[in-house]
């Protein structure tokens, strides 16, 4: 599976959550992968509802939002995002700007929250880099986390 985010906003999340810690280029990538597949599996859920409700459509609220916010307001840009929840559902399927906004700020505030759990482990760990493996350790952990 090749990764449809650009690693530019990606980084810029990690870095705004690492408190200035240095971030790798592998913790970006390995994050825009991590994004990924959570916004392919949201949109998979979403498209569960739509076709349950006779839709073809994808709507803010299949993503369990009531309204989006700005597109001004995230880093994440919402083209890629497009492409991302139109990985794993069928052609048939559309995506409302909204819900593309709407998903896009899911998946930039679940990236905070890896981010910021990321940073902490770097930190444990005595480095001042956030590396692909921090990202690893968090999924690792996630589990423990809910």
């Amino acid at each position: 599976m090749s990764v449809e985010l650009p690693f530019a906003p990606v980084d810029d999340i990690i870095r705004r959550n690492a408190g200035g810690l240095r971030v790798s280029s592998g913790a970006a990538e390995r994050l825009a992968a991590w994004i990924q597949r959570r916004g392919a599996a949201r949109a998979r859920t979403a498209a569960d509802r739509a076709e349950t409700e006779g839709r073809k459509t994808l709507m803010t609220g299949d993503f369990g939002a009531d309204s989006p916010p700005s597109k001004a307001e995230l880093a994440l840009p919402i083209a890629p995002i497009d492409r991302v929840a139109r990985l794993d559902i069928d052609d048939r399927y559309r995506v409302s700007m909204d819900a593309r906004v709407a998903l896009a700020a899911q998946l930039e505030a679940d990236a905070d929250d890896v981010a910021v759990v990321a940073a902490k482990l770097a930190r444990h760990a005595n480095r001042r880099t956030v590396k692909a493996e921090d990202i690893d350790t968090y999924d690792d952990l996630k589990p423990h986390f809910t």
